[in-house]
């Protein structure tokens, strides 16, 4: 079995990292599910701008595109 979270401690759920990112992205809230507080605060503090909204829906279609491993999670 070949899991991502053994060796790296960002991974989130491939699924769950995609819809949060494409319907919550302005809020930071896929970063604080990939464990990336500092990032999600960040997002969290500038979501009245739009820009973490945009950049969040790039994630979430980016991540679209990422290698999963065995249980589903991806690299973020």
């Amino acid at each position: 079995m070949h899991s991502y979270a053994a060796y790296h401690p960002h991974t989130c759920n491939k699924a769950l990292y995609i819809f949060i990112a494409l319907f919550f992205g302005s809020l930071g809230i896929h970063k604080f599910c990939a464990g990336r507080f500092w990032m999600g605060l960040l997002y969290l503090l500038f979501s009245w701008t739009f820009i973490p909204g945009v950049v969040g829906i790039i994630e979430g279609i980016l991540a679209i595109f990422k290698t999963s491993d065995d249980l589903g999670a991806i690299l973020v």
